[in-house]
This record gives C-alpha cells, structure tokens and sequence, in this order.
C-alpha cells in the first residue's frame, strides 16, 4: 500500500512524449492508464507527471509498471536526498532541480526512473522546470536522443537538470557584482542583504552537492540499464557538476570578503571620524588652556609676580593672538605629517583629509576578484 504523507484529490498534471527516429508524439493525459497503447511499440515513451499528492494516479502508475514499493515510495515522498538504485527492470534517479522564482530560487525533487523503452518523471512542484530546451531536442528530428535508447533520455534529463543551476549562478553573480559595486562606491551595502546572498549560496550548495555524490555512484556501477555508450555522457554532465559546486564555493567566498569589505569600510569611517575629533579636541586644547591661565583669580596689587600682563594695555589681544598662533603652529604641524589636507592646501581646508578619506574610504581594503571574472573562469 503505498503512502502519501499529504495526499489530495488533485490529479497531476500528465505529459506524455512518444518518439522514435521518425514520429513524435506529445499530448496531455487525463489519466496514466491511457499512455498503454504506447507501451506496445519500440518507440521511447516519456512519462511526465507534475504533482505527487495524487495517490490513486500513483498506486496505478505502481500496477502499470511494475515498479518496486520502496522506488515508488521514494518518487512521491519528500524531501529524499540525491540518490540513485538499480532494480531488476528499473533504475531510479533522484535529484532535485532548481529555478529562479523572482530575486531568489526554489528548488523541487525530481525523480526519473527509466526501463526498457519508457522513462518516468515525477516533479514535486507543476510550476518549476527546466526541461524545454530538453523538450525542444526532442522535437527536432534527426538529433542523437531521437536515435537513442531510454537510458540515453534519462541522462539527457539529469543533464538538464544539473544545466539548470547554471541560470541561477548566473543570477547570484551578477548580484555579487551589484554588491560589490556599491560598497567600492561607497554606496554602502545592508549586512543583513549579505547574509541573505550568503544563506541562498548555503541553500544551492546543500542542493548541488548531493548530485556530484549521485553522479559519481553512477559512474561507480555497473547497471545493466546504462549502456556503455551512454556512460561518457553521465561523466560529462559529472563534469558539469563539478563545475557548478566550484562556482557556487566561489560564489560563497566572494560573499564572505564583501561581509568583511563592508566591516573594513565601517570601521575605516569611524577611525576617520575619530581622527578628525581628535584634532579639532587638540586644536582646542591650547587655546583652552590659554583662557584658563587667565581666568584664574589672582591679586597682582599683593605681588609684582601675580599676573602682571592683566594691568597691561595689550593684555586681552595678546592673549587671542597666542591662542590663534596655537591654532596656526598646529594646523601646519598636522598638515606636514599629512594627518590633515595635503602640502599645499590652504590652512582654511582643515577638512579635506576626512572628506577625500571619507570619499575612498573603501580603496584602503583589498578587491576581492568579481563574480563576474570568477564565473566566466568556472565556466
């Protein structure tokens, strides 16, 4: 008895593609048990079934084919990793496919099972796919797939599926491009878009990861259901994944330098802030310490020592001229340490260190390589 954890009365959505080196046939099923006059000829019959809730069409599917409890049961209860078994008149493939859903990816299991002349494929959502271009080979006559056996079909898919991640690495590419882009112009950048980018990489590498393992055990066995012909091919797509999971470690390196880029320039800022408080306290400090001296009560008729200078007719502009020269002997100390401006700036620009240093605040932190650099290497 096969079990559903969330069964429904909703029938799936069925696509049946019937091919051979002279004829296709593509049209929709209201029920699986009409795909039986297909069944009697040597052509190659693709099974599409969208949506796994729909425990009477599956229980049918089970009797018309044969298909082993524990295969089945696996087709239609998620979420299963990545794997793949061989039965006596079957072999079964699950994966998961993955596409781009506005700003961010969803993914879904897709199981393939294929035996002689037949290939069975069930998607977990009716809505995710990346088989047309798979489906437009098919149309096409005179193409290797229309000349090959179902093992063929079922590479073809798993192909697909794996080509599938290439759109979406694509999509997060250019994101990291954006990303880094604007913190290098000191746009700034939130953290908590970051983490996101960061999160979605963890998310599509846990996808990929397991369809390397699958590839690779595949290539491991000896199945009778994969012909020796057909073997180059799943290494190629082995290659293919691969090169998806550098790119998506890549990907997730690029993300964690711009993490700490955003934290150099933030830290950067606040050092520029600081140094700039710093000097204008220190400016002060004489001219504070001028007005403190003489403010402090003393009598000068009880001793000659006693603040002579305050009976004195130049006392007060003396002392607004020491505080100003104070001003002026720091001011050009700092400028020719280059703590502020530059040689040849006007004293009146106190400011423009911090403004330049606040304008490329973020070209003191190394470039990380772009995305866009890194993908096209992968690629």
């Amino acid at each position: 008895m096969l079990h559903l954890d969330d069964a429904d009365d909703e029938r799936p959505q069925i696509v049946l593609v019937d091919y051979c080196a002279t004829r296709i046939v593509e049209k929709t099923l209201a029920k699986i048990e009409d795909c039986l006059p297909y069944l009697a000829h040597d052509s190659i019959s693709w099974i599409d079934i969208r949506g796994i809730r729909h425990k009477q069409t599956f229980e049918k599917l089970g009797e018309i084919f044969k298909i082993h409890p524990l295969a089945l049961a696996d087709m239609v209860n998620v979420p299963q990793r990545p794997k793949t078994e061989s039965y006596a008149e079957q072999h079964l493939i699950i994966t998961r496919m993955v596409a781009m859903r506005g700003d961010s990816f969803q993914t879904e299991q897709f199981a393939i099972l294929f035996g002689k002349h037949f290939v069975i494929t069930v998607q977990e959502e009716p809505d995710v796919d990346c088989l047309d271009p798979l489906r437009e080979r098919i149309r096409l006559a005179g193409g290797t797939i229309r000349q090959s056996e179902s093992d063929y079909l079922a590479y073809a898919l798993l192909d697909a599926v794996i080509d599938g991640f290439y759109p979406v690495l694509e999509f997060y590419g250019e994101a990291l491009d954006q990303l880094e882009l604007r913190l290098l112009k000191a746009h700034g950048s939130s953290s908590v878009e970051i983490f996101g980018m960061k999160r979605e990489l963890l998310q599509l590498r846990r996808a990929i990861w397991p369809q390397r393992e699958l590839l690779a055990q595949l290539l491991r066995e000896n199945t009778v259901h994969i012909n020796e012909a057909t073997r180059p091919y799943f290494r190629d797509t082995y290659d293919h994944a691969v090169q998806i999971m550098d790119m998506v470690e890549t990907f997730r390196e690029i993300a964690s330098s711009l993490m700490d880029l955003q934290m150099t320039g933030i830290s950067n800022r606040l050092n520029e802030v600081m140094k700039v408080l710093t000097i204008v306290s220190t400016i002060f400090l004489p001219m504070t310490f001028v007005a403190g001296v003489y403010g402090m009560n003393f009598n000068p008729d009880k001793s000659p020592f006693n603040m002579p200078e305050l009976n004195w007719p130049y006392g007060y502009p003396f002392s607004l001229l020491l505080m100003v020269l104070s001003v002026v002997i720091l001011l050009g100390y700092y400028r020719s340490k280059g703590w502020i401006g530059k040689k040849g700036d006007s004293f009146g620009k106190v400011f423009t260190g911090y403004r330049r240093m606040k304008q490329a605040v973020f070209d003191e932190a190394p470039r990380p390589r772009t995305a866009k650099k890194t993908k096209q290497k992968s690629l």
